[in-house]
């Protein structure tokens, strides 16, 4: 079995495009089929270069049995280049790899091995732009094999004046994409007169999130959701905490989507565990879903009635928050990263992650269910400033942004 292959599809090159290649994070596949953010903002703009025809682009991703029949395969201007790391075989090159480059590794093996399978086939072509997607340091090893122009796509705090071989890394980048200010702030600590970066925000699919009838009326149940990765810096713990200072209010209810890791619903770690031993006491009004696939995450947010993203740490700009807004739900968050950039004063209640934290995210869940107008204002306000996160309007920005290159 071979460590890598390609989806062979018939090259179609348009007269005065660009050949770009895409290097994914090597840990999940293109298409999304297993879930991941970032991998879902891959799909938007590989989705709208197929139907706009702009440039010839050749995704390397990581090999899953549930791309292979996917539709996206079909397009004759996106091509899929596929690096097997977890079949058996997979595995075992994997370690071997490991043994042999041990001191040479950057990220996690996994991930090396990952960029090593790449290369080989990089190295044979001819590219005018390399996109690193949450990767910058690929670019330590690919500079000295390709003459293209390198633009790193930051979804996270990847480079700073902090991460090791930052001026390189730096230096060799000739445009830095981040989805927010906050993440270009992080980069202009190597070069505080930075002309590199541009900030381009996330979009999402807004069809899908249409059609929620805001529940503002007379019934039995109130409810919150959480959705979201399931560990300590989402602030999941503390939700749970301002649900126990509210154990008055049986009409309360929390409905948390999301496990430990993408795609694995059943994956319960020691922080998981502890989660939901600290919500025994709240068992009926509290319910944990597991990973839902994110097809199905329309259906789930429709349920609720306020959704809450308590992130006790600097999110860089978590989709959540935009995908809770385009389903007309108020939103209570925190005043980290770059959440601030994606809510207005209208539409979300911003607290400060402080030792009142806990205590304040109570108070403020308990003010929205005793206020249904204010819900419905929130509510309004949510809709609207969706508008400007659809995924059309990133994928226009994004391939402005790859023009401006140079």
């Amino acid at each position: 079995m071979l460590t890598s292959f390609t989806l062979k599809t018939e090259r179609n090159y348009l007269t005065g495009n660009m050949k770009i290649a895409i290097l994914t994070s090597g840990i999940l596949p293109v298409p999304a089929v297993r879930g991941g953010a970032v991998e879902n903002l891959i799909d938007f703009y590989l989705e709208y270069n197929d139907q706009h025809r702009l440039h010839d682009i050749t995704i390397y991703s990581v090999a899953d049995p549930g791309t292979r029949n996917h539709p996206a395969l079909q397009s004759k201007v996106n091509h899929y280049y596929y690096i097997d790391i977890d079949s058996p075989v997979g595995k075992i090159r994997k370690r071997i790899f490991h043994w042999k480059h041990n001191n040479e590794e950057y990220y996690h093996y996994s991930i090396e091995y990952f960029l090593f399978e790449a290369i080989k086939h990089i190295r044979h072509q001819t590219y005018d732009l390399i996109i690193l997607e949450n990767r910058p340091a690929y670019a330590l090893k690919l500079k000295d094999i390709s003459k293209a122009r390198f633009v790193y796509h930051l979804h996270n705090e990847k480079l700073n004046n902090k991460t090791a071989h930052y001026q390189e890394i730096y230096d060799t980048a000739s445009r830095i994409i981040t989805v927010s200010d906050y993440i270009a702030k992080c980069v202009k600590t190597i070069q505080p007169h930075d002309t590199k970066c541009v900030t381009i925000y996330n979009g999402i699919d807004l069809h899908s999130f249409e059609g929620h009838d805001t529940r503002t009326g007379e019934k039995e149940t109130f409810t919150l959701v959480f959705s979201g990765r399931i560990n300590r810096e989402k602030g999941i713990m503390e939700l749970i905490e301002a649900m126990n200072f509210l154990k008055d209010y049986h009409a309360i209810h929390l409905l948390v989507i999301g496990s430990s890791f993408y795609g694995k619903a059943d994956n319960e770690n020691s922080f998981t565990k502890e989660l939901k031993k600290k919500a025994t006491n709240l068992k009926d009004r509290i319910s944990f879903t597991g990973y839902i696939p994110y097809s199905q995450m329309p259906d789930y947010l429709a349920l609720a009635d306020v959704a809450v993203v308590p992130s006790v740490w600097d999110d860089p700009f978590p989709t959540t928050v935009i995908e809770a807004q385009a389903m007309g739900l108020p939103v209570i968050t925190t005043r980290r990263g770059g959440i601030p950039e994606e809510v207005t004063s209208e539409s979300a209640i911003l607290l400060n992650t402080n030792e009142q934290f806990t205590e304040q995210l109570a108070n403020t869940i308990l003010d929205l269910y005793q206020n249904p107008q204010k819900r419905k204002t929130m509510s309004q306000a949510a809709l609207q400033h969706a508008k400007y996160f659809s995924k059309q309007r990133y994928a226009e920005d994004f391939f402005k942004a790859l023009e401006q290159v140079k």
